[in-house]
């Protein structure tokens, strides 16, 4: 058995609890590694160690450009071992090999991205009305906590050390159990790089053992989770103790509107996208479909017909289009939901597991057709390819439908009508909208949601802001006594 150490302060180390945990191939079912069950104990190591990197090590002394140059070198890195990288991460998380290879290189293009703007935290002079010289500076937050999920793990470990690295922190980094091991791997070239021991650090196990103890230790001074409604609340509640910066980016069920006029060939593609990529274990996932009922059934029956040529298998063929879901908790979750939808909505297509395979956490891309935006289907996140359709007449009660949700994180509509594309842009509360298009993501642009889908944002020069302070300082310049007296 292939056992994977944790990383804390630039060694590779079990739990002081001695236990393991397995980790899977959902393709097989079979346990292909095992990683540390971390302990509270082991997450104290982890933060003491990044705040004396913080405090008292070589990294306060490090400056923007060598800062900024690590970020560089560990893309490099990534770009590398991108082939080894995502076949790793293709076998532990089930996502097709292709997916797995955009993933990385938009990992490494996260790095460089953080890399320059490293050198670009500006400060500011302020204009005060006396004759003073006022500064308000930027300084880095001090120890991230950050609690990542399982659908892209190498790209979620990116999107949070990233820019917390850049900003000058030190971080304490959990990914999810289920898919430890690509930072692990990459974990190997850390010091290799140059970064001093105790800046990144790296903590194996469940949330309520190793991320609790994160978000709760007072050493830790900021916590970005990614993940669901749930635990973002539970996060938000223990964070309070001791008055931490929080950022969550939560859950959604975002809506896909698509009215008469769209290109309907290239609408029809971007639903069947919108849903099913990374086998719908997205957190943007479009997966309530809003159609104008003028089109509504001729756009229910080509979303079945080019289902059917959506090819299920193995995650590392070429071939496949989706792979299995992560986990067997996940593939219940899903087939629960594929029930559900069977006694509130007409299924249309698929609705159960994939019958050909005979092991695997494979279930079907699956179509509910006439949903009400009231039905289970419509309003709790599946994340899994559960699509829920649902007719509308017009745009005002597309834009009602669309904002009838406790989630905000993303949105689309098509129309080739660019004022309408531009007044539903501005009625749908969420914090991404596409037109005519659907996922598109870039680390330039900010990522985050309205409402239950949390606050702050993540990527471009928002990502950053999340992980610095600002300090003002006054400088006398008349060197006369104050006079109050």
């Amino acid at each position: 058995m292939n056992r994977v150490r944790m990383y804390i302060n630039g060694n590779f180390v079990e739990s002081g609890g001695k236990a393991w945990l397995p980790v899977y191939d959902p393709s097989t079912e079979e346990v292909i590694a095992e990683v540390p069950d971390s302990i509270a104990a082991d997450v104290d190591l982890a933060v003491k160690a990044a705040r004396a990197a913080f405090d008292q090590g070589a990294w306060p002394q490090t400056t923007p450009q060598d800062r900024g140059r690590l970020l560089f070198k560990l893309a490099d890195v990534i770009r590398r071992q991108s082939a080894q990288l995502a076949e790793l991460e293709s076998r532990n998380t089930g996502k097709p090999i292709v997916e797995a290879e955009f993933d990385v290189t938009d990992t490494a293009t996260c790095f460089e991205y953080y890399g320059g703007i490293a050198t670009k935290i500006m400060g500011y002079v302020n204009p005060v009305p006396d004759n003073a010289l006022s500064l308000s500076l930027r300084e880095p937050v001090g120890v991230a906590g950050q609690i990542i999920p399982w659908n892209y793990p190498l790209l979620m470990a990116a999107w949070k050390l990233a820019p917390a690295l850049a900003a000058g922190c030190t971080c304490v980094l959990k990914p999810a159990e289920q898919t430890p091991l690509t930072i692990l791997e990459l974990a190997g070239s850390f010091q290799e790089i140059g970064f001093p021991p105790g800046v990144i650090n790296i903590v194996t196990g469940f949330g309520d053992t190793a991320g609790a103890p994160i978000v709760a230790h007072p050493d830790v001074d900021k916590v970005a989770f990614t993940g669901s409604a749930a635990v973002g609340k539970l996060i938000l509640r223990s964070a309070a103790d001791s008055i931490k910066r929080v950022a969550l980016e939560l859950g959604g069920k975002s809506p896909n509107i698509f009215f008469a006029d769209s290109d309907f060939e290239a609408a029809v593609d971007g639903a069947l996208f919108g849903v099913f990529i990374n086998q719908g274990e997205v957190c943007s996932a479009g997966s309530r479909i809003l159609v104008e009922r003028s089109i509504y059934s001729k756009f229910v029956d080509a979303m079945v017909e080019k289902t059917r040529t959506i090819k299920l298998g193995p995650p590392l063929s070429r071939d496949t289009k989706m792979g299995p879901l992560v986990s067997k908790e996940q593939y219940e979750r899903v087939r629960s939901y594929q029930e559900i939808g069977k006694g509130e909505a007409r299924l249309v297509a698929g609705g159960g597991r994939l019958q050909s395979a005979d092991r695997g956490y494979y279930v079907e891309p699956t179509i509910f057709a006439d949903v009400n935006n009231n039905h289970r289907i419509a309003r709790e996140e599946v994340f899994g390819p559960v699509a829920a359709v649902i007719p509308f007449e017009g745009e005002t009660e597309a834009i009602r439908i669309a904002n009838d949700t406790p989630y905000g994180l993303a949105a689309a509509v098509w129309s080739r009508d660019i004022f309408r594309a531009l007044r539903v842009v501005k009625a749908v509360r969420a914090g991404i909208v596409w037109v005519n298009h659907m996922q598109p993501t870039y680390v330039e642009a900010p990522w985050g949601g309205y409402k239950q889908s949390g606050f702050g944002r993540e990527l471009g020069p928002w990502g950053i802001e999340e992980y610095l302070e600002t300090k003002q300082v006054h400088i006398n310049l008349s060197e006369q006594p104050i006079g109050w007296y």
